[in-house]
């Protein structure tokens, strides 16, 4: 069994990226998905910023945790600070999660910087929708970004009315 595990709360939970030997349901203590970090690579650029999901102090976070092969962690942590890192607005911990399993295992997170100029914070509903709209970057539409993670997140069964009225705004505006 390896050691190293990976939790994922946004696009992670869906794109991972990387092989891994095992994908479980996990739960965070002391962090939560949060909308707050305005995107300048992936979802957006630094003049039209979108918005992605960090991982903020406090509260809880259900999400996926990805057990990574001893032989092939430190290609897979290349890629995850390629990935993650782009713009250092993430800071590396480690962290225990609870498998849905019932075990515990320490984890690599990544939490948002709060003293990073991207820190966007807790926006309201509305801005985080006038935002997202409209912004684009390298890795595609930040709309998309959006309804992909709270899709996910429904698939999951993990119920956050926040993400799925953002969603739902969002379909409805590719619709008109």
């Amino acid at each position: 069994m390896s050691d190293f595990w990976v939790f994922g709360y946004g696009s992670l939970m869906w794109n991972p990226g990387f092989d891994h030997l095992r994908a479980e349901p996990a739960l965070l203590r002391g962090g939560h998905r949060a909308l707050c970090v305005y995107s300048w690579v992936h979802r957006g650029t630094e003049q039209r910023p979108g918005l992605v999901f960090g991982l903020d102090n406090g509260g809880a976070c259900r999400g996926m945790a990805y057990q990574v092969h001893t032989d092939t962690w430190p290609q897979t942590l290349d890629y995850l600070r390629a990935r993650e890192q782009t713009t250092m607005v993430y800071k590396e911990h480690w962290r225990n999660v609870v498998l849905e399993s019932g075990d515990r295992v320490r984890a690599l997170v990544y939490m948002v910087d709060h003293r990073h100029p991207q820190y966007a914070g807790a926006l309201p509903l509305e801005k985080q929708l006038d935002i997202v709209i409209g912004a684009v970057g390298k890795s595609g539409a930040n709309p998309e970004y959006v309804i992909n993670t709270a899709a996910h997140l429904e698939e999951m069964g993990i119920a956050d009315r926040g993400i799925a009225w953002l969603a739902d705004q969002l379909k409805g505006l590719a619709i008109s």
